[in-house]
């Protein structure tokens, strides 16, 4: 592992965080490794990306909805009073801010209308911390589709005001009760369940996983957050970039997304995994979910459940593109655990006024501890992605707090 103290990325290699190559994949990892059944799904759905992604209509179709239904361009807040504290300048990418209360609407929103686009009249999701799954529920009341969710029951006992809110939106909510009951089994679960759909259901999958194109596709609808920063930064800071990049990572969308408006600037990308779900940090090569990436295994192989307080980062493994990013040294990728992650949620909230997700509070507890340990210069100027809000969490602050 590279000392942050030390460590400068490498000069952005061409193409960084562009499409995929050959296969579908980044570098070494990507791909489609999917039952054949949706083999001919999945290329239906990238030659329906590509066609629509070169269509100035529905770029600005778009465009509309995020500004009219989800409020973008989201605010770049500056954390006055903690960046006090820490030393550092410190500046929040405010998604928490968006409709429905994450980056999560960004990506929906998209796919919604290329499913539209493609006759589709229902979407199939997942969702681990219940956001991915309004989003989608949400999308679907706007456009008229049906929807349906897949989540872990452990999952739906944590996040039981997400599940009111899919349920009151019209969602059907389908309770997972196999394997470890999060995340990884309700997209395990969504993926069996579009075998027999495809001719009329488009699946909406809520991160950077799965097989091509998802992981590209998820991306690019989530690179608004990036492009709108980058701007943002541009009008704040004489230099225009900021020295770094952070944002919390499970699948890997929302940094992702962030990442890829700074990845051919001299900005630092650091992504934040939950100490119990490091796919990215401490993971090795296999295959799930249709996709070739890093993934918390056993001696034998076999996937290893990921522990996270956070249900969005409770997930074994990162998206492809991220284990590009990490193998080229483009970006780092490190740690924190469940007490941090309180601790800084509740710092946030009192410094600044903003209660955060519990996902986005793991980027905001790497940036406290690197601040107070000397791993970031006095005066650094900090971009962190608040990824959501914490309203959903507030029942388990109320159980630690």
């Amino acid at each position: 592992m590279r000392d942050a103290r030390t460590w400068h990325p490498p000069a952005p290699p061409g193409g960084t965080m562009g499409e995929p190559g050959a296969r579908g994949r980044f570098g070494d990892y990507g791909g489609r490794y999917a039952p054949e059944s949706l083999v001919q799904a999945c290329r239906e759905v990238e030659e329906a990306f590509r066609e629509a992604w070169r269509d100035p209509g529905f770029r600005g179709t778009l465009a509309g909805l995020l500004a009219e239904h989800a409020g973008r361009p989201t605010p770049l807040t500056p954390a006055r009073r903690l960046s006090e504290a820490l030393g550092v300048r410190l500046y929040l990418k405010r998604e928490d801010l968006t409709h429905t209360g994450s980056h999560k609407i960004n990506n929906v929103l998209g796919q919604a209308l290329l499913a539209t686009r493609m006759g589709r009249r229902r979407l199939i999701a997942e969702t681990g911390a219940g956001q991915h799954g309004v989003a989608t529920a949400t999308a679907a009341a706007l456009l008229g589709l049906d929807a349906t969710v897949f989540m872990g029951e452990r999952d739906i006992e944590r996040q039981s005001l997400n599940v009111f809110r899919m349920r009151m939106l019209g969602a059907e909510v389908v309770p997972v009760t196999s394997g470890s009951r999060t995340l990884k089994d309700a997209t395990s679960e969504a993926m069996r369940h579009w075998v027999g759909m495809t001719a009329d259901s488009h699946y909406c999958i809520g991160s950077v996983i799965g097989p091509d194109p998802y992981p590209w596709m998820v991306k690019e609808f989530q690179r608004v957050i990036g492009d709108e920063a980058r701007g943002q930064f541009a009008a704040e800071l004489r230099t225009g970039v900021p020295d770094l990049v952070v944002a919390c990572v499970g699948g890997g969308s929302n940094a992702a997304g962030t990442f890829a408006g700074f990845a051919d600037t001299t900005a630092r990308l650091v992504g934040v995994e939950a100490a119990g779900g490091a796919g990215a940090a401490r993971g090795r090569v296999g295959v799930l979910h249709g996709c070739r990436s890093l993934f918390l295994q056993d001696g034998d192989g076999q996937i290893v459940e990921a522990r996270s307080i956070a249900a969005g980062l409770d997930y074994p493994g990162v998206g492809p593109e991220h284990a590009h990013l990490r193998d080229l040294g483009r970006a780092r990728y490190v740690t924190v655990t469940d007490e941090e992650a309180v601790g800084a949620a509740v710092r946030l909230a009192r410094t600044e006024g903003i209660v955060p997700a519990l996902e986005s509070a793991h980027a905001l507890a790497w940036v406290i501890r690197a601040a107070g340990g000397g791993e970031l210069p006095a005066g650094s100027t900090v971009l962190m992605t608040l990824s959501g809000r914490g309203d959903k969490d507030v029942a388990t602050f109320k159980e630690l707090l």
